[in-house]
């Protein structure tokens, strides 16, 4: 995955290519579904600078190895990202996610 299937992967879902953020919150690690969307004229990020976010999200998953938790998540949710509630998926890293609890996202 790369931040353009990334992009496919959300259009395909929901029509729009919403942002995605990773969250630590209470010792795990979420992947969240924003309501903010780049076709909306107030998103504050340009097509360019959104593609490159999205870059950086795909390659954090690649490195977890969360890529098909993310992918079967969208693909199976009845869920949407609605204005205040973002979809949100939480990532197994198994016994490697102490090794990822130290940085800063």
């Amino acid at each position: 995955m790369n931040g353009d299937s990334l992009r496919q992967l959300l259009l395909n879902k929901w029509g729009r290519s919403y942002d995605i953020q990773i969250r630590r919150t209470q010792g795990k690690i979420l992947v969240q579904v924003m309501w903010k969307y780049l076709e909306q004229l107030s998103f504050p990020l340009s097509e360019a600078e959104y593609l490159e976010h999205l870059e950086t999200v795909a390659s954090y998953l690649h490195a977890w190895g969360g890529v098909e938790q993310v992918q079967d998540y969208i693909n199976q949710t009845d869920e949407r990202p609605r204005v205040g509630k973002a979809v949100s998926i939480p990532l197994e890293l198994g016994g490697r996610a102490s090794e990822w609890m130290l940085e800063d996202f």
